[in-house]
């Protein structure tokens, strides 16, 4: 009698890299209010997010579909006063929906602007964009009905609430960011791995091959903008009431825009984690240089201004020496060192 073995097929292991990190991240977050002191929330972590969440937003326009878009914060802007005037004229809108209505209007307009993609690309496209900001800045400085007739033209948070909750403490604000950042970036994560974002890193690659093969090119661009100036809107609506707390126009400037540009580029481009990355990266940053500036007693020694121009300069040679050493951004830099410490033999092993 012939004895069949049968040989069952090894087990794929259940705790990933990838799925390690998102626990140790998920776990990071919960704890990160219990430790944190106001200050790390409301100055640290809280904008590190929504930045990060803005990158996520141009990421997927840029990195993901291979679109240019110079105009991010204009569409941050759309959904600050869109969320802003939907809330104030009608009270019995829940936060939530409000904030969704507020990032479909700011898509909406990203489609329109988006509409020149059709027949141009490369630097004209990006001039195109850029003017959707110069636009609404003078839009939102102009008409003072979006600010509700203010004379400062400036926009104040409304009262936070989710079903009775009041999120105006600076625990409830960060939940409300985090709730809203983790929600984004499952819908992010769900429309990469889609056809949707198979046809645009065809795109990404070469248009007309992927119109040959039967992509819908123009519905496939059109929708990049969409989805990107969704994601921008609704952090537009973080950053004016989670963070700043009152906005006007100016507070998102062609400035904002270059740095959810830098976001992605230092971050590393077609990369979700990359963005958070290059958010820290921008917001940290800064403060830091300050700290040793006054740990080295510069700040007695110079003027405050003279200071703060030199901490520019050292900021941005520190964004341009990342750049040459590691021009696939933070992301790349880290995923490889984690598989060289990954592929290091442990001790004991023959």
């Amino acid at each position: 009698m012939t004895a069949i073995i049968s040989q069952a097929p090894a087990d794929r292991p259940v705790l990933t890299p990838r799925t390690v990190l998102l626990a140790l991240g998920l776990v990071i977050l919960a704890v990160v209010p219990v430790i944190g002191s106001d200050y790390w929330l409301n100055s640290l972590i809280v904008p590190t997010l929504v930045m990060g969440l803005a990158g996520v937003g141009l990421n997927l326009l840029t990195g993901y579909a291979g679109l240019v878009s110079l105009g991010s914060a204009a569409f941050m802007s759309i959904g600050a006063f869109s969320t802003y005037n939907l809330i104030l004229r009608v009270p019995a809108l829940p936060l939530p929906v409000a904030l969704i209505v507020a990032g479909l209007i700011a898509a909406s307009a990203g489609v329109l602007f988006g509409l020149p993609s059709l027949r141009i690309k490369g630097f004209y496209l990006s001039a195109s964009t850029l003017g959707a900001q110069f636009f609404f800045e003078w839009l939102f400085t102009n008409f003072h009905w979006f600010s509700n007739d203010s004379m400062s033209l400036t926009i104040s948070a409304p009262r936070l609430a989710i079903f009775g909750h009041d999120l105006n403490s600076p625990v409830g604000r960060y939940s409300l960011v985090v709730v809203t950042t983790l929600l984004l970036l499952w819908l992010a994560h769900n429309l990469i791995d889609s056809r949707i974002g198979r046809d645009w890193m065809a795109i990404r690659d070469m248009d007309t091959a992927a119109a040959v093969a039967g992509i819908p090119v123009g519905r496939r661009k059109l929708l990049a903008y969409g989805v990107s100036s969704f994601f921008c809107g609704i952090a537009g609506a973080l950053w004016a009431f989670c963070y700043l707390g009152t906005a006007d126009a100016h507070a998102f400037d062609l400035d904002k825009s270059f740095q959810v540009l830098f976001i992605v580029i230092i971050g590393g481009s077609a990369s979700i984690l990359g963005n958070f990355l290059g958010a820290a990266f921008i917001v940290l940053t800064p403060i830091a240089l300050d700290i040793l500036v006054q740990a080295l007693g510069l700040d007695g020694i110079v003027d405050h201004g003279t200071v703060s121009n030199m901490l520019r300069i050292v900021f941005g040679a520190i964004i341009i020496l990342l750049l040459i050493k590691e021009p696939d951004g933070l992301a790349s830099l880290i995923g490889r060192l984690a598989r060289r410490l990954s592929a290091r033999p442990s001790r004991g092993t023959p």
